[in-house]
């Protein structure tokens, strides 16, 4: 049996991070369960596009945003299941076994992994603690990674090719078929540690709330674009 899952990874200048992740999937191409990589790039400047290519990934390429990034990674893949991740956020210990109950028990179902932050203390708890609360909830976020069926992503009519809060519409598209996966997921920390973990998490709550109310992705990504 050939492998069943490709990993779909939107990249934007993600070099470093795209290499890192790459080393954590390992295991899951040792396991036999990782046919391919697809990054699907919005214009990178840096050595993103190069790196992929040293991974033997198939590349696609189109205007940024992560939504459309993300729908057009999907379109490329061969398999019956995507991983869609983040080029920053790392699968964690035991992400193998997690994937592979996931996709023997919960076919229809969309896995999303526990969040943690590569920080220290009690800020970097509280934010992840948070997240993975709301995801109980039923709305984890695109950096939490997405375990789904390509099947399943077609019956909720795909990745939304908006620009902001594509993994938000995309939880709610799959509400009652969402569940958590017993393993962690590691995530950067920068914007966190650059814009303050208190301003940058109300930020983000101010964001989910502006877009729940109506207001449009494109306006919210711009404004998400402003320091």
């Amino acid at each position: 049996m050939s492998a069943p899952l490709t990993i779909v990874i939107p990249t934007l200048n993600a070099a470093p991070a795209l290499a890192e992740c790459a080393r954590a999937l390992m295991p899951g191409v040792a396991a036999g369960l990782i046919r391919g990589l697809v990054v699907s790039d919005g214009g990178s400047t840096d050595d993103t596009v190069v790196v992929a290519e040293r991974l033997g990934a198939v590349i696609v390429t189109g205007p940024p945003g992560r939504g459309g990034q993300i729908a057009s990674g999907v379109a490329a893949a061969q398999t019956p299941w995507v991983l869609i991740l983040h080029a920053d956020s790392w699968p964690g210990a035991g992400w193998v076994e997690a994937a592979e109950a996931h996709m023997a028990a919960h076919p229809q179902a969309a896995g999303w992994f526990h969040l943690s932050f590569r920080a220290q203390g009690v800020a970097p708890r509280l934010v992840a603690g948070w997240a993975n609360l709301r995801s109980r909830l039923g709305l984890p976020y695109g950096d939490q990674g997405l375990l789904v069926a390509r099947a399943t992503l077609h019956e909720v009519g795909g990745v939304p090719p908006q620009p902001l809060m594509e993994d938000v519409a995309l939880a709610r598209a799959l509400r009652g078929r969402l569940r958590g996966l017993n393993a962690p997921i590691h995530t950067s920390a920068e914007r966190y540690e650059t814009g303050g973990w208190v301003r940058r998490g109300a930020r983000n709550l101010l964001t989910l709330c502006r877009y729940l109310a109506g207001v449009s992705p494109e306006r919210l990504a711009q404004d998400y674009r402003k320091p």
